[in-house]
């Protein structure tokens, strides 16, 4: 089973690193891949605790908590895991103009973009939902895409940040901080 999943693994990262590059791609993932990063992140949160009112303050603090909470986790298990990125591990790999230096796995721009809008989430209809989401898994694929990450450190990353939000929503509500 461990094997088919690193199969999997490696065949779309492949894929998303080589088969479908694109001067359209190059351009649309080289500024959402910025999305997840912490500049927009932080930015995000704070600009809608300041300018928002009432329920999307409340998102606001909860995504900057989900934010800081997912970060240390995302830290530790890269320091736990020490995955190389795939730019280190394997050969003709596409990467992007800021190569890192830390490890691979899970992904920390996943996490972050999931884990802020996870609590906005909850404020929204439907169809900004789904956008947001989108958004979330572009943030992901983009990862990918520029050599960063394998699929598996996306779909860690994205759970991460997303069980995070949830967790800070459900804590906040049970607590009366709504």
């Amino acid at each position: 089973m461990l094997e088919r999943v690193q199969r999997w693994d490696y065949q779309l990262f492949v894929w998303c690193n080589q088969s479908i590059s694109s001067r359209i791609f190059d351009r649309l993932f080289g500024g959402l891949t910025h999305l997840g990063g912490a500049i927009s992140t932080i930015a995000s949160a704070l600009l809608i605790a300041w300018f928002a009112h009432e329920a999307w303050d409340v998102s606001a603090y909860q995504s900057a908590i989900a934010l800081l909470i997912s970060h240390i986790i995302v830290v530790l298990i890269k320091k736990g895991v020490r995955r190389n990125r795939p730019f280190r591990a394997l050969e003709q790999v596409k990467v992007g103009n800021f190569p890192l230096k830390d490890y691979s796995f899970p992904s920390g721009h996943t996490s972050a973009i999931f884990a802020v809008i996870t609590p906005v989430l909850f404020l929204v209809s439907p169809m900004y939902t789904c956008l947001l989401l989108f958004l979330g898994v572009l943030v992901g694929l983009s990862r990918i895409y520029w050599g960063y990450h394998y699929p598996t450190d996306c779909l860690a990353g994205g759970a991460i940040g997303f069980g995070t939000g949830w967790l800070v929503v459900y804590l906040m509500n049970a607590a009366g901080i709504s």
